[in-house]
């Protein structure tokens, strides 16, 4: 199997079907205070807050930018939930045209986490995102997360969120 991989890895770099991306993502969470009125403004709290700061980069094999596998890891920050994860996942992406220079590109990821700085509490990653790219290959999108890990009283750790992905081919 490692074979076959390294042997697909080789000849992608030869012939330029690999690609590189760097995640940069921030987790929400609901403002338990968005209906109450600033009495300064007489506006209503925001819908969501940010919870969080999270970056990811990988490296993968494609076909013509539409469809994708490659591994990937990184750090992400939970603020209420006061938790760090490592993920190393794989990354299924899938990138058809919807216009001249727009793709809509869909990821799945499936690996292992680690928490740092909580012994060794380790669960199973899971994602799923799905963002628009341009053709500088700049790709807006919102993401949702599994950690698999149990922590605060909750079955398992997640997140919501929006990021920003550069994706060189």
């Amino acid at each position: 199997m490692c074979l076959l991989l390294f042997s697909s890895v080789a000849y992608a770099q030869n012939n330029k079907n690999t690609y590189f991306q760097f995640d940069i993502n921030i987790p929400l969470i609901g403002n338990p205070d968005r209906d109450d009125i600033d009495p300064y403004t007489n506006e209503k709290g925001s819908w969501f807050l940010p919870d969080g700061i999270g970056s990811k980069i990988g490296y993968g094999v494609h076909y013509h930018k539409w469809v994708g596998l490659g591994i990937h890891t990184g750090l992400e920050w939970k603020w209420t939930d006061k938790l760090v994860i490592a993920p190393i996942f794989a990354n299924f992406r899938l990138s058809p045209k919807i216009g001249e220079e727009t793709r809509i590109t869909l990821q799945l990821g499936l690996g292992k986490t680690i928490a740092l700085g909580r012994g060794d509490l380790t669960g199973e990653y899971r994602k799923i995102s799905l963002g628009l790219q341009t053709s500088d290959d700049l790709l807006l999108f919102i993401e949702v997360s599994g950690f698999g890990i149990p922590i605060n009283n909750q079955k398992e750790a997640g997140s919501v969120g929006l990021g920003l992905s550069l994706v060189s081919f």
